[in-house]
């Protein structure tokens, strides 16, 4: 594979007359890859949507009916940055089509589920295979395109399909429970996963270091228990409120093995990720815009949920319809992402993105209980959609550049897990906030004081994240010219 070239720090000086092009292989390359990626962000929303119904088929109670979302996330988050280190000592490509066929045998034992038990197991599975393949999938697109333009469209499309798969789950979720059932949810992936699986070895080129590393165990151990029982916390919090025992348990023992990680970082030997890594702006800040823009934009998504079926009266599949505008706007904002970064910086692409979604966020506190704001949330949709996406592409190439391939491993399962961390955290949080203000409160009014007291938080936190993290991305710009 070809050595990255030196990262971009800044804007180009003009537009480009001519980019490099995409060969052949590198095309279905992409095409492979962003496919598996798209139905693994699919995955994440698909049953949402039909969350009632699958409760009320396989004998659900209402308290536990969010674990079969939240199982998932917990294992996707949890695992993914152990599982981006053992790609480094097995090979992506290896463990990129194992994750494969475990999510499709586990998505045909999810479709067979008689029990609440199986489900649970069948999304677990899921999780842990979503921890394999998205962040070796990442590690193989930055891989296989040497940094800048390519790189950079390749980054923009994935962003691009893996935001528009969680828009889109939501619509095929209520599509096919309405006119299927809900068992077709788990079945649509089989078909996919072992296309995936077929044509992968064929097309995909492994990357590995050259010699294989040891498996930090206990900094693997540390960091996996640790997100696991944050977001275990946080989303004990949204259901049972921030000051419960379980909750503050789970958020304390959760912070103590984080802190207990990178202690053992600092002194392993082949720790799972260098404190070099960690102490880099591009990554730390990177990293930080992208746990934003999903905790905002995916929390966005629950929120919209509630007022379009709890105050209008949408039902679930016109709910899943209306998100498609959003979906439109992340697909445009991934086109246009690559561009912006390529023409502005990263830094601005971020600080741009994140500027118009919280505009378009907070045009949404306007809305009232009638159903002519339908067309208010889908013009802000789309515009937040298209802001989220440039935010998202920037941290994407941000958290990514200035590494060798042999490092792609560790960065990108860092910017995987803060991905899917974000996607886990955003409900619950969001929600505790619609509790905090509706209290006991409930109707149409009530759920509408509280959605749009969430939004207005929501729109605050993806403002302030994309500021600051254009302020220290500036910073480091700024250092890094002074030094040369």
């Amino acid at each position: 594979m070809p050595r990255t070239a030196p990262p971009s720090t800044g804007p180009t000086t003009g537009p480009r007359i001519a980019g490099p092009r995409m060969t052949s292989c590198q095309k279905l390359v992409l095409a492979l890859l962003l496919g598996s990626q798209f139905m693994i962000a699919v995955d994440f929303s698909i049953l949402n949507v039909a969350l009632p119904v699958v409760g009320e088929g396989l004998g659900f109670s209402l308290a536990h009916l969010q674990w079969i979302a939240t199982s998932f996330a917990l294992a996707a988050a949890g695992f993914t940055l152990l599982f981006g280190r053992v790609a480094d000592l097995v090979g992506r490509k290896n463990l990129f089509i194992g994750g494969m066929v475990v999510l499709g045998l586990s998505s045909a034992l999810g479709g067979l589920a008689t029990s609440p038990e199986v489900l649970l197991t069948a999304r677990v599975l899921q999780g842990l295979a979503t921890a394999a393949v998205t962040p070796t999938g990442l590690a193989l697109l930055t891989t296989a395109f040497r940094e800048g333009p390519l790189r950079e469209r390749a980054l923009g499309l994935n962003g691009a399909l893996m935001s528009a798969g969680f828009t889109a789950g939501a619509i095929l979720g209520g599509l096919l429970t309405d006119l299927l059932s809900w068992r077709w949810a788990f079945f649509i992936n089989v078909p996919v996963a072992a296309l995936v699986v077929i044509l992968a070895p064929a097309v995909i080129t492994d990357s590995r270091p050259e010699r294989r590393p040891r498996l930090d165990v206990p900094g693997a151990v540390t960091v996996t228990g640790g997100l696991l029982l944050l977001v275990l916390g946080l989303t004990q919090a949204g259901e049972t409120g921030w000051t419960a025992p379980t909750t503050l348990a789970a958020l304390a023992a959760g912070a103590a093995l984080l802190a207990a990680f990178v202690r053992i970082e600092q002194r392993a030997a082949a720790p799972l990720v260098p404190m070099h890594i960690l102490k880099r702006r591009s990554v730390v800040w990177g990293n930080t815009a992208g746990l934003i823009a999903f905790v905002t934009e995916t929390s966005l998504v629950f929120l919209l949920t509630l007022y379009l079926q709890e105050v209008l009266g949408y039902s679930a599949l016109a709910t899943g319809l209306a998100f498609g505008v959003l979906g439109i706007g992340t697909v445009v904002g991934g086109v246009l992402g690559g561009r912006a970064v390529g023409r502005f910086g990263n830094r601005r692409a971020i600080a741009l993105g994140g500027v118009v979604q919280a505009v378009a966020t907070l045009s949404l506190v306007a809305l009232g209980t009638s159903g002519a704001w339908i067309w208010l949330l889908l013009a802000a949709t789309f515009v937040g959609g298209v802001g989220n996406m440039l935010m998202i592409v920037g941290f994407m190439v941000t958290a990514t550049s200035g590494l060798p391939d042999e490092e792609q491993g560790r960065a990108t399962g860092l910017a995987t897990m803060t991905q899917q961390i974000g996607i886990a955290l955003g409900i619950p949080v969001m929600s505790a906030v619609v509790t905090a203000r509706t209290g006991a409160e409930t109707g149409p009014e009530a759920v509408l004081s509280g959605v749009s007291t969430a939004i207005l938080v929501n729109s605050a936190l993806v403002l302030a994240g994309a500021l600051l993290a254009g302020y220290f991305l500036a910073e480091r710009d700024r250092t890094a010219a002074a030094e040369a």
